[in-house]
């Protein structure tokens, strides 16, 4: 077999995130486009040489055909072995599993996660390093370096690979493995939670439904709940991966997942709903006509998680994502652990874990893990949750409504205006970093400003520095609003606004969160001038 060297140069605009790189299908599927980003990332990371690297993805449309690519440019860059999933599928913390089990030097996982796919939508790829986590900004910052000088990339001239076949094959001197995408990922759930406790709560009639969204948790979830726990058959629903997820949103919240919502708030619902991304790695959960905000759950599990065996000796820490609700710190203040506040993105979260800080880990966004791989993990945060139900014999509800007791209720939510004019986008966000210096003492809405900053974050492992990681409004009586631009889309700009209200008042607990936050929502409106500027009335996502 030949070992082409092909000429290429710079593609512009490769600047890969915390997610990696995520661009509409089409650019990826322009000529040399992958290529280039894969040899950059090959460059980027010293070479691949004689290393292992483990590969597979969410089913999006091109998923197979770019690990195809990725296989003979790894063999001609001189690759040992590559371990792939059983037809190019896995979720992303399998992957994070599966390079940690398998000591693997890293893994290329493609996915957009939540976004959207199919040819006119959107794909993506990202690096994961020995640990199973996402690269480092300083890993990130040598491959982007490497797409701004790039001039050849090497691939092997061979045929397609079998991604079909399980077993070993050879692609000029490189080990190819497919192995069952499941199977490594089941055995680590089962050391983590009580499936005897759990198979026992299905056998007294308990019901739920899955959602895995045409996207990858399907078979990981048929095989867990159904084949291995007992749940009814069709428990998991939209469970067959599909290149364009149905032609669905594959984002786990109450907007997208119209499906398992209209079933948990109608009549008779399921005792538990569940829901995971295109990826595998986020989460949503859903009790009968009782919605769990991501915050709620984070806050929940870490209160609860040492009813599972794996997190039996407690926790050693709590780490969330600074726009993330504070209910987990009064847990952690309750227990007497470390509470970690780090910029978005699970790569801070990575940190932390390798360094025994922190055991659980969290985002609002809809994104909970804990230190058994370095990744943010759908299925594990349901299997949590049947792992807390199966042991306390209460719903999800009571669960909720006990914690709020306890440690009080921070209302949440977030709101998300899409698809901005990206220079509107970031005048409205220069303007309102203009106005941080005399914005404490304000009011706005009735509601005075106690303190206004940009967050930076010390990390406390690495000592890195980050700065501009969004912008924090506090106001008097516990309340917060918090505006980011997200990068998570590939059109125009996606402001996101998070809002929090703090109620200690057992009374005041069971108000509907926009309502509980309507004074918050005006003032955070009118300080960023957001309608004024956008000249949009309201947002095009509430969570």
């Amino acid at each position: 077999m030949t070992v082409n060297t092909v000429p290429t140069q710079p593609i512009e605009g490769q600047k890969p995130g915390t997610s990696g790189l995520r661009k509409k299908t089409a650019v990826f599927m322009q000529p040399g486009y992958l290529e280039n980003y894969v040899q950059s990332i090959f460059d980027g990371i010293g070479g691949v040489d004689g290393q292992t690297l483990v590969v597979g993805g969410d089913g999006r449309y091109f998923n197979d055909t770019a690990i195809g690519i990725i296989l003979r440019m790894a063999a001609a860059n001189g690759a040992a072995a590559c371990i792939v999933g059983q037809g190019g599928i896995l979720s992303t913390p399998a992957a994070s599993n599966l390079i940690r089990v398998r000591k693997a030097d890293g893994g290329l996982i493609l996915s957009a996660s939540h976004n959207p796919g199919g040819p006119d939508a959107d794909f993506g790829l990202k690096y994961n390093g020995p640990n199973g986590g996402p690269a480092t900004e300083a890993v990130t910052e040598k491959i982007f370096a490497r797409t701004l000088e790039i001039d050849a990339y090497r691939i092997l001239a061979a045929g397609a690979v079998d991604l079909d076949a399980l077993g070993v094959s050879d692609l000029n001197g490189m080990k190819i493995e497919i192995v069952d995408p499941v199977t490594d990922y089941a055995a680590l759930m089962e050391k983590l939670f009580d499936f005897g406790a759990i198979s026992k709560l299905f056998q007294n009639g308990f019901r739920m439904r899955f959602d895995a969204m045409h996207a990858v948790t399907g078979p990981y979830a048929r095989d867990i709940l159904e084949n291995r726990l007992g749940a009814a058959s069709g428990t998991v629903i939209n469970g067959i991966p599909s290149p364009d997820f149905g032609k669905g949103h594959p984002d786990p919240n109450p907007v997208w997942a119209t499906e398992l919502m209209t079933e948990m708030y109608g009549t008779n619902p399921p005792d538990f709903g569940a829901a995971s991304d295109g990826d595998g790695d986020r989460n949503m959960i859903v009790g009968p006509k009782s919605y769990v905000s991501p915050s709620d759950s984070l806050a929940v599990l870490a209160d609860l998680a040492h009813l599972a065996p794996g997190y039996a000796d407690g926790l050693a820490g709590i780490a969330r994502s600074m726009p993330t609700s504070g209910a987990a710190d009064r847990v952690a203040e309750a227990k007497g652990i470390g509470i970690f506040e780090t910029p978005t993105g699970w790569k801070f979260f990575g940190n932390l874990l390798d360094a025994g800080k922190a055991t659980l880990c969290g985002e609002e966004s809809a994104g909970t893990g804990s230190d058994h791989v370095r990744e943010k993990d759908g299925l594990w945060a349901v299997l949590l949750w049947l792992n807390i139900l199966a042991v306390t014999g209460k719903t999800v509800t009571e669960i909720l409504t006990d914690h709020w007791q306890r440690y009080g209720r921070n209302y949440y939510s977030r709101h998300d205006y899409e698809a901005v004019d990206s220079a509107i986008a970031n005048d409205l966000v220069e303007a309102l970093r203009a106005k941080l210096p005399g914005l404490a003492g304000t009011t706005a809405a009735g509601l005075t400003v106690s303190k206004a900053d940009e967050f930076a974050y010390d990390d406390p492992v690495d000592g890195s520095h980050s700065a501009n990681q969004g912008i924090r409004i506090f106001f008097e009586g516990g309340g917060r609003a918090v505006f980011r631009l997200s990068g998570t889309g590939t059109e125009g700009a996606t402001l996101r606004v998070y809002l929090e209200q703090l109620e200690t008042s057992p009374d005041a607990v069971h108000q509907d969160p926009q309502l509980a936050l309507a004074q918050i929502i005006k003032a955070a409106n009118g300080i960023a001038e957001i309608s004024a500027r956008t000249k949009r009335m309201s947002p095009d996502v509430i969570t």
